[in-house]
């Protein structure tokens, strides 16, 4: 390569003919040189060339290898992710079951617990009415019972006062 750059600043900073055109004027020995340069050199530039070749060729061929290694890889954990997904879903399933079931026995005991409040709160309401008449009853026997002895005792007091008024 280095043959090539070397004619081609020789040639940028060669003499220019006039009227040329662009042409230019090279030592004959020199250029017949570079042309001997670049044959010698040519077959090591080829070498090289084949090498890398060989070398990308190399290099594909590994990374279709580990390629297709990963797109194995990516299958297996595709099948276990699927695996997996089907088991999440059955478990899923089963979870929705469980919580049907655990609401319906929750309701079916809340239905008995206010049940069972019910009837104690009327059980209770019965109790109080029954308390709440006798103790009508009684105020008003007690009541009966304090008037009678009252209207007995009216005429006494009067008498006391009666005497305290003509005083």
């Amino acid at each position: 390569m280095e043959p090539f750059v070397a004619r081609s600043s020789s040639t940028r900073t060669a003499y220019g003919v006039p009227l040329g055109n662009g042409k230019c004027i090279v030592e004959r020995d020199k250029a017949l040189a570079m042309i001997e340069d670049i044959k010698t050199g040519l077959p090591a530039e080829l070498a090289e060339a084949r090498r890398l070749v060989s070398a990308r060729d190399e290099f594909i061929g590994n990374a279709k290898r580990e390629a297709e290694s990963i797109r194995r890889a990516a299958e297996e954990k595709a099948r276990a992710l699927v695996d997996q997904q089907e088991i999440v879903r059955t478990a899923r399933a089963k979870a929705a079951e469980l919580e049907n079931s655990a609401a319906a026995r929750s309701d079916a005991l809340r239905r008995a617990a206010m049940e069972i409040i019910d009837a104690a709160l009327r059980r209770a309401e019965e109790s109080a009415g029954t308390a709440y008449n006798e103790l009508r009853s009684s105020r008003a026997r007690f009541r009966s019972a304090a008037g009678a002895g009252e209207a007995a005792r009216a005429p006494r007091q009067a008498e006391p006062e009666k005497a305290a008024e003509e005083q």
